[in-house]
């Protein structure tokens, strides 16, 4: 019997997959499909953000010119960006794991049993996998994991194109990570779900151009940020001559936390794990895999250990009560800028980029303790414009639970 299944082989599957094994637990997982398939989407990250200096050998691109355009600004950020070359990262982590003598198996996880002291897998074919502990990494909506149902699910919607384009849509060598700039929709358009431009230099005459929503209830179509995207270009004298790729992303962003009680744990999507001001988390797998990991080693190690116990362990670690409140913060942040329109979440950009860059830097990493993030979201709130005041003050009405919430960090 293994210590740990792990189920699910995206990024966040397989980073917690290699963790464990990095622990000397043993460690094998299940994929409904095989663990080498290829994945579709493209994950960014900050470079100071990856745990490990290895990583930097997994990157395909990185930028040091990376700029955010709002109103009538451009704000040089001053950070260096990358874009994982995912066959590279994939091989990586399972290289890791296999190392360690993780052992993959195909399967779609059907149904779990937990007994006194091991879990039952067993899949939609009939096999059954026996495990101390079980981690569910199988994506935003889990194979096994438990949470409540949610009413009111915002997502992050995007179109991207990868190709050649007959005019560059960015300066060379630069990263856009937002373009919110909109001369090129009309009144009424510019009333809707604001969107922006998500674009980098690629080298060799490619780029990728994405339309991107941040979040709404529910996501924007596709068909519209296709739509937003072309009209973007077609503004710019910008044609796409040649598409290599096509990205379509839609992924929740504020999905409620499974159970915490329950005796198996989560991570990535399954766990929640998205952040709530950018919708990245792959960066932050990578972060919080070893530390969980160890955590549930240790539980794992102690006498009479169940997957009760183990769960607990890696659930504090994944979600203690500081990382609660802040998560309720930021939760209440996204609901506030949902609230925006164009021109609001334009002059919110402006301010939030003029605070101290240590403070932006870490409420977009979530590296900032619960008094810092506070400190800097009223210190976001003491710059904003009056009208963006007025949406924040609005937002702390309508959300109050959510600031309650945080107060008392619950769940």
């Amino acid at each position: 019997m293994d210590d740990v299944l792990v189920v699910g082989a995206g990024p966040t599957g397989l980073a917690i997959a290699a963790a464990l094994s990095d622990t000397g637990l043993r460690v094998a997982g299940l994929s409904a499909t095989a663990p080498t398939k290829p994945w579709q989407n493209t994950y960014g990250v900050w470079l100071d953000e990856l745990p490990a200096p290895e990583l930097r050998a997994t990157l395909g691109y990185r930028w040091s010119d990376v700029v955010v355009h709002a109103g009538r600004r451009t704000i040089p950020l001053r950070r260096e960006y990358g874009l994982f070359d995912n066959r590279r990262l994939q091989q990586y982590l399972l290289e890791r794991g296999e190392r360690r003598g993780v052992v993959w198996h195909t399967g779609v996880a059907a149904a779990v049993e937990h007994c006194a002291s091991h879990s039952l897998v067993t899949t939609r074919d009939g096999c059954v996998f026996a495990a101390r502990l079980v981690v569910d990494a199988s994506g935003h909506s889990p194979a096994l994991l438990r949470r409540p149902t949610a009413s009111q699910v915002a997502r992050q919607a995007a179109y991207g194109i990868v190709g050649e384009c007959s005019t560059p849509p960015v300066q060379p060598g630069q990263m856009v990570l937002m373009d919110y700039r909109a001369d090129h929709l009309t009144p009424e358009e510019q009333r809707e779900p604001p969107t922006f431009l998500y674009a980098m230099d690629l080298g060799d005459g490619q780029f990728f151009v994405e339309e991107t929503s941040l979040a709404h209830v529910p996501g924007v179509p596709l068909s519209t940020l296709e739509r937003r995207l072309r009209r973007r270009l077609d503004a710019g004298g910008v044609a796409v001559q040649r598409v290599a790729h096509i990205e379509r992303c839609l992924f929740p962003m504020n999905n409620p936390l499974p159970y915490l009680d329950q005796p198996m744990i989560g991570f990535g999507g399954a766990a929640s794990m998205v952040h709530p001001p950018s919708g990245y988390m792959v960066g932050k797998a990578l972060r919080r895999a070893p530390e969980v990991a160890q955590a549930i080693a240790q539980a794992l190690g102690a006498t009479g250990a169940t997957p009760l116990s183990a769960a607990r362990a890696g659930w504090q670690a994944l979600w203690s009560p500081a990382r609660l409140r802040r998560r309720q913060l930021y939760l209440f942040g996204l609901a506030s800028l949902m609230r925006c329109d164009s021109v609001t979440i334009q002059a919110f950009f402006e301010s939030f980029f003029s605070l101290p860059r240590r403070e932006w830097m870490g409420y977009l990493s979530d590296t900032l303790s619960t008094t810092e993030l506070v400190r800097t979201m009223l210190r976001l709130f003491a710059r904003v414009p009056g009208k963006v005041r007025r949406t924040l003050i609005a937002a702390a009405g309508a959300e109050h639970a959510l600031l309650r919430r945080a107060a008392f960090g619950q769940v």
